[in-house]
């Protein structure tokens, strides 16, 4: 295992100009011995091209990676010692089970007797021990790709195992299995994981720290409370979650914080607030309360839609020309009916304010 530092910058063009041009942006990274860690972001963000910059199958156009302290820019995977699980199978149909996933030890000169005993554990943990004499050509697309799992997870001596979106082809329930599985892979073996994703809960159930990537920018890393509850670039609120964060222009107004015209507030020790004078109110739907009619500081809007979640009501409430707001109301309360007016309180310890994307502290 290792610890990874990236510090570094990538594009695919000779002479990058803008933000555009460039597949990674600046950035600085490190990930601990033995974390297990999410490239989380829509396609298109840096996820992969980070991953492959990580491996050793892509070189930074600038900068540097270093694994405990060593520089390995021009390393090759080989060199690096890393093992890489790609979105699609990769094994070999004329083999066994047991064959495929000793391949990686047999070539590396690892004793018999320890193989048996490694092939053993690894297809334990991902439940293929019955299938250890079969051909991998007869096999399912899910068992094909828990055989590249293991294939991964087999060699004991590597910095780090790199998945890249690898339960792309499994059908939703293996995936949560799966899921389960790699974590107790990584509790047991402690490997250092980095796991690339588009799907949050895939990301936020597997990793104990999230990498939040958007446009070539990794603009926050943290644990799955601390991106839900404070997301310090307003992408992370908009991403995580399901729905996402609300967001609506507000100004400083003399103490007192405006939203569509209307006062929320007064607030005190703001003087972060005061000096931007107009930023953006961010608040999750499971953070926005019922008020009482006329409640000072609560914003009145009229109720656009109501939806049934099964467990709560997903409220969408929205004046003429003002942004909406999504409010999740327990089941237990009464969900208002379209057309009325609900009164909002949008304040409170988890709200937060944004300046160009970033969170005002």
């Amino acid at each position: 295992m290792a610890r990874i530092e990236l510090e570094l910058a990538h594009s695919y063009r000779p002479d990058p100009r803008t933000d555009e041009d460039w597949a990674l942006l600046p950035l600085k990274l490190a990930l601990r011995d033995g974390g297990a860690y999410a490239l989380l972001g829509p396609s298109g963000c840096g996820k992969t091209t980070m991953l492959n910059i990580i491996s050793g199958l892509l070189v930074p156009s600038h900068g540097s990676v270093r694994f405990d302290g060593h520089d390995v820019t021009h390393a090759s995977p080989q060199q690096r010692n890393i093992a890489q699980v790609f979105q699609f199978p990769v094994i070999y149909d004329t083999m066994t089970v047991a064959q495929n996933l000793a391949f990686p030890l047999r070539n590396r000169g690892v004793p018999a007797q320890r193989i048996r005993a490694r092939v053993g554990q690894i297809a334990e943990m991902l439940e293929l021990s019955a299938q250890l004499d079969r051909r991998a050509a007869g096999l399912s697309a899910d068992a094909k790709q828990k055989i590249s799992l293991g294939r991964g997870l087999v060699r004991e001596d590597v910095s780090a195992v790199l998945f890249d979106e690898p339960l792309t082809v499994i059908d939703p329930q293996l995936k949560w299995q799966l899921r389960r599985k790699l974590k107790q892979v990584h509790r047991e073996l402690k490997l250092t994981l980095v796991y690339v994703t588009h799907d949050q809960v895939e990301a936020l159930t597997f990793a104990e720290e999230v990498v939040v990537m958007t446009r070539g920018r990794a603009v926050q890393t943290g644990t799955a409370r601390e991106l839900f509850e404070r997301p310090r670039h307003s992408f992370v609120g908009h991403f995580i979650g399901s729905p996402g964060m609300n967001f609506m222009p507000a100004r400083w107004s003399e103490g007192w914080i405006e939203v569509s015209g209307q006062r929320l507030g007064p607030v005190s020790e703001a003087t972060a607030l005061a000096q931007a004078l107009e930023f953006t109110l961010g608040v999750r739907p499971e953070h926005v309360r019922l008020a009482g009619p006329g409640t000072p500081g609560a914003l009145p809007l009229p109720v656009r839609q109501v939806q049934d979640l099964g467990t709560s009501w997903l409220v969408t409430a929205a004046g003429e020309g003002s942004t909406a707001v999504r409010m999740r109301l327990p089941r237990e309360l009464a969900a208002p009916r379209a057309g009325e007016t609900v009164w909002l309180q949008l304040l409170g310890p988890h709200t937060c304010f944004y300046k160009d994307e970033e969170l005002i502290e």
